[in-house]
């Protein structure tokens, strides 16, 4: 895991002690000089000194001004020559750190980062301005964004193509921008008379020794997508979130400000009508460039890659499985080729770009350097378990058969899209092994918890078959997409008739779908409109309260093992479900009454203090993205592979900006996204498209989901015999039981809901088992995070609703 932090201390960092006659190797050769070393024309530094960044000592410096304990690192200073905003004598710095710059406001790079994912540049003394990650901009275009932070404008820091974080030091001023979608956050807690941040919250925990946060667990399990109830909390009590779309502003140490940089629409003034054609042509735009920013970026290549030659041929082993032998993933680029319509974008435009080859020429078996690596998932489970249930027996669920039919579906489109003659194609195999739920036992403590926990050895099995640099299409669905809550917006905005193709769509696939009520097709236009226009006549605090009420009345959890339709069997069912402000999530109906009155509580404390004054279906939006983007977070920790870059252009910022330039009526029609990608690769130079190009593939993944928990059902009964939910008193493991069997049966209950419980207790029991910090030092913490464990002691007072008046 990578992450940066840093703080601002309240005080001023003590006078340095000069003429300190303590050198290291690299000052004593750059004092002296050697004879194979040279000048850079471009830098003036010599040839075998090593790169430091700005705020850093040169050895040069005449005035010896360099205090007695520094030392270097690869980017500077060494992490102990940080000083202690406390004012103590005591040594503090994480583990593994490399110091960016000193002083009373110091930076840490942690992980192992790329040389080139991390650049500082200058202005004018005093102002600097480090990113990490991918980042489009020159040098140029990065000193000019700081000149215009110095003034205040801090959203030029976020408008270059890529995905990374920027942190602006003017004087004593420090700007840290999260990103628009939430998958490179900021978090921040108050520490020693200053305010630390960081891009990870267990680095904070750890250094403010916090204890976890039991009503944000709760809110994550009873309402995931509801911003209300997660506000800007963290699992660890007194670490706080940055939002998506605002910057963390400190000053001098002591004054703390987070600031949007983002303007928002007002329902007042109406806005002025976006030429549909105008708004595609910027997501084509930006999805190029966001594209075009990881291809020029440097490639990377494993040492194994030139030295280790292929053996060829072996029996039982395909080209995926050799690369796995040698370890570490593919150099070059390479994308993900599902067979959706996002995958095969990002595929078709990184392999489509001019003077870009995906791979390095002459590297283990892909000598031709222009071909980009394309790897497809074949689950082979998925098949077998079709043509193994009988489709009228009670075992058999709705996604059975239709994840099987979408799966090979995609399966054919991926290898219509492979016939490009810049794709290399590779197809990775899985069986039981790769379900779900597979090998819980093992795997990295991430950061915070997500459904991607259960599902990480099966993407980890399909990224060790792919490049250094690989693409995803996460997020593609939310950032495109229309929230069907946006059919709201457009009853506000009287504009009744972009509702006919939306409905008229619905009416066709419930008419299609099997095991439908006959004439219920006919009903769908009238309940969709009902539904809607519900919505756009609710307030937000009156949706939000209604949402409260809803998590306290007892015939909530008396129906904890209803049927589950919404999501699965029909999707009006699910429209009508998200027609709402907010609405419970899958693992609502499990938890106690203890913990869904206390994220009721949640709900209605945001709606008094925080109204809203967005349309429902942005903010539904929004907050569907900023889930997606936290899960995509998760997963990128959870399966990560060393040497391993995930890329998720989607996310980006200047691809989120441009999809909400798209007008809601292009959004809410039939095949919206597919259109839109399609209109993007044209645009690219690629027009010819596989039939059913832009299908749902949502079965897919709900029957994974279903045969995974029928196969490890026996894993999770013994994983909930005991659990630290329960102790948290959060769940009932005879309630959490008992929906593991019947899911097992093949009942419709909210497979989802399953994922979320397991992944939280997955990641309390790693959190908790877990020995030591991410701090050293002997000024670091003696107790690391939640070092009371899951003890009711341990819970906070609950948070009562603001009283009127």
């Amino acid at each position: 895991m990578r992450w940066l932090v840093g703080w601002s201390s309240a005080a001023a960092s003590p006078d340095r002690r000069r003429g300190s006659a303590r050198t290291t190797a690299n000052s004593g050769r750059a004092a002296t000089g050697s004879a194979d070393s040279y000048a850079d024309p471009r830098t003036g530094r010599d040839s075998h000194e090593p790169y430091r960044p700005y705020g850093s000592h040169d050895s040069r410096d005449p005035y010896n001004s360099r205090d007695p304990y520094d030392s270097y690192g690869p980017y500077g200073h060494a992490p102990h020559t940080a000083h202690i905003p406390d004012g103590s004598d005591g040594v503090l710095q994480p583990v593994g750190a490399q110091v960016l710059w000193s002083g009373p406001d110091p930076l840490w790079a942690v992980g192992d980062w790329r040389p080139d994912e991390i650049r500082v540049v200058e202005a004018q003394p005093g102002n600097r301005l480090a990113v990490f990650g991918c980042c489009g901009a020159s040098d140029d275009e990065l000193r000019l964004g700081l000149v215009a932070a110095r003034g205040g404008a801090f959203r030029h820091l976020t408008a270059w193509p890529g995905s990374y974080t920027a942190v602006a030091c003017v004087g004593r001023r420090i700007t840290v921008a999260a990103d628009l979608a939430g998958a490179r956050p900021v978090f921040h807690a108050p520490w020693a008379g200053g305010t630390a941040y960081a891009t990870a919250a267990l680095p904070l925990a750890d250094l403010v020794e916090a204890e976890l946060d039991f009503g944000h667990l709760a809110a994550l399990l009873a309402c995931p997508d509801a911003a209300e109830a997660l506000g800007e909390g963290t699992p660890y009590r007194g670490v706080r979130r940055v939002p998506p779309g605002h910057a963390l502003i400190v000053r001098d140490g002591g004054s703390r400000e987070v600031a949007s940089y983002e303007s928002s629409a007002s329902l007042v003034v109406g806005a002025p009508p976006v030429d549909p054609e105008a708004a595609v042509a910027g997501v084509r735009d930006a999805l190029v460039d966001a594209v075009r920013a990881r291809l020029t970026a440097p490639r990377h290549a494993a040492e194994h890659d030139f030295d280790v030659r292929d053996p060829g041929p072996v029996p039982g082993m395909g080209p995926a499985d050799r690369q796995r032998a040698r370890g570490g993933p593919a150099p070059g680029v390479g994308a993900d080729l599902s067979g959706g319509p996002a995958s095969g974008t990002l595929a078709l435009l990184a392999a489509g770009l001019p003077g870009t080859p995906g791979t390095v020429f002459g590297s283990g078996a892909a000598s031709a350097g222009e071909r980009l690596l394309a790897v497809t998932f074949n689950d082979l489970t998925l098949s077998s378990a079709a043509s193994a249930v009988d489709p009228g027996s009670a075992s058999a669920g709705p996604y059975d058969t239709a994840g099987a039919a979408g799966h090979l579906a995609e399966l054919e489109r991926a290898h219509a899209i492979a016939e490009n003659p810049r794709l290399r194609h590779v197809v990775v195999t899985g069986s039981e092994e790769t379900l779900p739920y597979a090998d819980l036992e093992n795997g990295p403590l991430t950061d915070e918890p997500g459904p991607s926990l259960v599902t990480a050895e099966r993407h980890r099995h399909r990224l060790s078959a792919g490049s250094a640099d690989h693409f995803l299409g996460s997020g593609a669905r939310q950032v495109v997409d229309a929230h069907p809550a946006r059919l709201a917006d457009l009853l506000l905005d009287r504009r009744r008739r972009h509702l006919v193709r939306p409905v008229a769509a619905l009416a066709r696939a419930e008419g299609q779908s099997g095991g439908q009520v006959a004439g219920r097709s006919l009903l769908v236009p009238v309940t969709i409109y009902r539904a809607a226009r519900r919505l756009a006549r609710t307030s937000y605090r009156d949706g939000v309260v209604e949402t409260a009420a809803q998590l306290r009345d007892s015939s909530f959890t008396a129906a904890a093992f209803a049927p589950y339709p919404e999501g699965g069997e029909s999707a009006v069912d699910a429209s009508v479900a998200a027609l709402t402000w907010c609405r419970p999530g899958p693992a609502a109906r499990w938890l106690t009454g203890e913990a869904l009155a206390e994220v009721s509580l949640r709900l209605e404390a945001a709606a008094q203090a925080r109204p809203s004054v967005e349309r429902p279906g942005e903010r539904r939006a929004r907050a569907a993205l900023a889930r997606a983007a936290a899960d995509h977070r998760v997963l990128e920790q959870a399966a990560e592979i060393r040497n391993q870059r995930l890329h998720a252009p989607f996310f980006d910022n200047q691809v989120v900006r441009a999809a909400r330039e798209l007008p809601e009526a292009l959004r809410v029609r039939p095949g919206a996204r597919a259109s839109i990608l399609r209109a993007a690769l044209a645009g690219a130079g690629v027009h010819e498209l596989p039939p059913g190009w832009g299908a749902p593939t949502h079965a897919t993944h709900h029957a994974a989901l279903r045969a995974g928990v029928r196969l490890a059902a026996e894993q999770l009964l013994e994983l909930f015999r005991a659990p630290l939910l329960a102790e948290a008193g959060l769940v009932e493991a005879r309630v959490v039981r008992q929906a593991v069997q019947r899911v097992a049966k093949g009942e419709q209950l909210p497979v989802e809901g399953i994922a979320d419980l397991v992944s939280m207790e997955l990641w309390l029991g790693r959190l908790l088992a877990r020995r030591g910090t991410c701090w050293t030092g002997s000024a670091a913490p003696r107790h690391r995070a939640a070092a009371a464990g899951v003890h009711p002691d341990a819970r906070y007072e609950r948070i009562l609703p603001p009283t009127a008046g």
